[in-house]
């Protein structure tokens, strides 16, 4: 059975951000055919889109998966139903948000998924979570993210501080 490296981006602020993500994480965990690597910890960010609502907080994780993208980007809106979230309004408050931001190393363009995720290199709270968890990562018809993307000298995003790791079984790697 062939298998594929996946980033997947994860967001929350409500209902207890850290644990919506921790669970989030679990539930990719328990996925057949699929196993989460490893994560990229927690970072903490002001939202992107309306103001009136709380900071965030953000973590990328690298699966290996033999699902492809859109059987994945399936169980992941499902995850994020079982976790209560409610699409409101654009960029709003949430649960859970799980965003496939790399499939290996491919390139996918349908009505409901776009790989590499649009916002990969603009957005520093899914690009410093990812080069965390991945210095050298590739993006796709791109190049190198760290090429690509310019730290700013004091980032919009900042450690998430926790009493506990992000660890969901005995086989997941901290970084």
């Amino acid at each position: 059975m062939n298998t594929n490296i996946v980033y997947i981006g994860l967001g929350s602020n409500l209902e207890q951000p850290y644990l919506q993500i921790k669970n989030a994480i679990s539930a990719l965990d328990k996925l057949s055919n699929t196993k989460v690597i490893k994560d990229s910890g927690y970072f903490k960010s002001k939202p992107m889109g309306p103001e009136d609502q709380p900071d965030y907080v953000n973590a990328v994780v690298e699966i290996e998966t033999s699902m492809d993208a859109a059987e994945l980007l399936k169980h992941c809106q499902l995850i994020e139903q079982q976790q209560g979230r409610i699409r409101l309004r654009h960029w709003g408050e949430r649960t859970i948000d799980l965003d496939i931001l790399l499939y290996a190393d491919t390139q996918i363009k349908t009505e409901v998924l776009t790989v590499p995720h649009p916002g990969i290199c603009q957005r520093d709270f899914v690009f410093m979570p990812l080069l965390k968890l991945n210095p050298e990562i590739k993006i796709p018809g791109t190049g190198l993210l760290s090429d690509i993307v310019k730290i700013v000298e004091k980032p919009a995003v900042e450690k998430y501080k926790t009493d506990y790791s992000c660890q969901f079984a005995g086989d997941i790697g901290r970084v």
